[in-house]
């Protein structure tokens, strides 16, 4: 038996809702879709339950039909994502005096769970920082450019220094204070902060430039010898064209030494950044200089940044930092 069909002022309150959502949010058009197809999805339920319009849903009829998507075996995420959809409608619907109530009220979102990054080991990571001279050692052959050098410097940084790949391929030479041991780091919405750096990513960066870097700019002043400093800038890592580093150069990089090293693991600079964390972490660093040298707003939903002395910040980068 087929069910009844909803009352037409459905059609009605669901188009004036879509409406909103074009007009007055300016929703992009794949998310309007995405709304149209959880929006479909919740209608046709309610007429299979003989439910008069949306308007006059109950926390009852939301109740089963999230119920069903689970039966259906649809993850959290998906069932979070379709609640959201249902909230926003009859938030509307009550917003706009169209409904006297608002079923979804007392209704949660599902807990979808954070997706964390996989974590390596500080002997996994060694594994991989010191995968490009091995490299090297193995193929045996004397090249012109030693480029492995630039390798090992950008890994050595990413894990020195935890700083998203976009920030390192924005890194200058003049953002390095070597005396100092730290480096100068534009983030997110161009904010500025110091970042500790050890002995280690020190010695392979000035490896780096003394050896490698002047004949990369070399290559670059040959192909762009008028354009030299649109062409290196003052970029502190550079392609082996003379050009500044691409954040997919840093991939490739990464991806390239972790399957020397062997490392079952999904290896991308993120992971990295989120091995630094977790090492300084686990080795009883404190959360709030943590915080300042990853360059995040707050430690959390509930805490509010706190600015941390230099000095204290660059202490807890040497005593909990494995190679610090």
């Amino acid at each position: 038996m087929n069910p009844e069909p909803l009352n037409p002022s459905t059609t009605v309150e669901v188009g004036k809702f879509f409406r909103f959502l074009q007009l007055e949010k300016s929703l992009a058009e794949n998310s309007i879709e995405a709304y149209r197809r959880d929006i479909s999805r919740y209608v046709s339920f309610l007429e299979s339950r003989h439910v008069a319009s949306t308007s006059t849903a109950r926390d009852v009829d939301v109740a089963a039909f999230l119920h069903l998507l689970r039966e259906f075996g649809l993850s959290p995420r998906s069932i979070a994502r379709n609640l959201s959809a249902v909230k926003s409608l009859h938030k509307f619907l009550l917003g706009e005096k169209i409904a006297g109530s608002d079923p979804t009220e007392n209704i949660e979102l599902p807990k979808t769970g954070k997706h964390l990054p996989d974590v390596l080991s500080i002997e996994e990571v060694a594994a991989i920082l010191d995968a490009p001279e091995r490299v090297q050692k193995q193929v045996g052959r004397r090249t012109k450019i030693p480029i492995w050098l630039r390798d090992k410097a950008v890994l050595e940084t990413l894990y020195a220094t935890g700083v998203r790949v976009s920030e390192l391929v924005d890194l200058k030479q003049s953002s390095l204070f070597a005396d100092e041991q730290i480096v100068r780091v534009f983030g997110k919405g161009s904010k500025e902060r110091i970042v500790p750096i050890g002995i280690p990513a020190l010695k392979a960066i000035e490896r780096y430039r003394r050896e490698v870097r002047t004949l990369l700019a070399r290559n670059a002043a040959v192909r762009h010898p008028v354009q030299l400093d649109k062409t290196t800038g003052d970029a502190l890592f550079l392609s082996a064209r003379g050009k500044p580093l691409t954040r997919m150069t840093v991939w490739n990089i990464l991806a390239e030494y972790a399957r020397a090293a062997r490392i079952n693991k999904s290896v991308h600079p993120h992971t990295f950044r989120h091995s630094f964390a977790t090492h300084l972490l686990e080795g009883g660093a404190d959360l709030r200089a943590v915080q300042e040298m990853l360059g995040h707003a707050d430690i959390s939903t509930t805490q509010i940044y706190t600015h941390i002395d230099r000095e204290f910040v660059k202490a807890e980068h040497r005593k909990f930092h494995p190679r610090g």
